[in-house]
């Protein structure tokens, strides 16, 4: 079957965000004189959304459900103000995308972040290539639930078999899974090729332009 449309996940997969992130929630926790933590360690904090990853950065003597939702707020207030500043997308993104929209390939950006933010990084940093750019609005609908992926397939009037569901993670592959859409990983992320291969990646790109053959 021809392919007609691809959803991406956002970091790890089109951007490089991890030093933007990290920045900002260590930002919180040394205003709370809490331990930080390396980019390093934040590569396995990201990928289950935000308020996911301040409940893993906070320490485990302060990580009650109200000091993580004080703590969201904080973080997300930070990230807002920084979060393209070293934000960029990966080496032959932009190549890819614009051989994309050449070959008039429906796009979208579908991630676990903050919707406001999800929205915010892909106009700045992808003006005028996305269909849609679906970020986190409602707990209940983040990945791997493929709700919205269902959702933008309806939009495009595609079946889910005719899309593409490109991301780094494991939560991306199975989310990819539970919509019946090709899921496919990329090596450059923020996991590894077999955490990808392992929760359900057909194939693992290692370049972007390898994208183009799988069309």
């Amino acid at each position: 079957m021809k392919f007609k449309g691809i959803i991406f996940d956002l970091d790890g997969t089109l951007v490089n965000s991890l030093e933007d992130i990290s920045d900002a929630m260590n930002t919180v926790l040394t205003n709370l004189n809490y331990p930080t933590h390396t980019y390093d360690t934040y590569q396995y904090f990201i990928g289950s959304g935000l308020r996911n990853l301040v409940s893993k950065a906070l320490p485990a003597s302060n990580n009650n459900q109200d000091q993580i939702e004080i703590c969201f707020e904080t973080m997300v207030n930070e990230y807002r103000k920084i979060c393209t500043l070293k934000t960029k997308p990966y080496a032959g993104i932009m190549e890819l995308l614009d051989d994309l929209v050449s070959r008039n390939i429906k796009l979208a950006v579908f991630s676990n972040k903050a919707d406001e933010l999800t929205k915010k990084i892909a106009a700045e940093i992808f003006p005028d290539i996305f269909d849609a750019a679906i970020g986190l609005s409602i707990e209940s609908l983040k990945k791997p639930n493929p709700f919205e992926a269902l959702e933008i397939s309806k939009s495009w009037n595609l079946k889910p078999e005719e899309i593409i569901f490109v991301g780094d993670s494991d939560i991306d592959m199975q989310t990819s899974t539970n919509a019946n859409m090709f899921p496919v990983g990329v090596s450059w992320g923020y996991r590894t090729e077999a955490e990808l291969i392992a929760s359900g990646a057909k194939l693992v790109l290692n370049n972007p332009s390898e994208l183009i053959e799988v069309l």
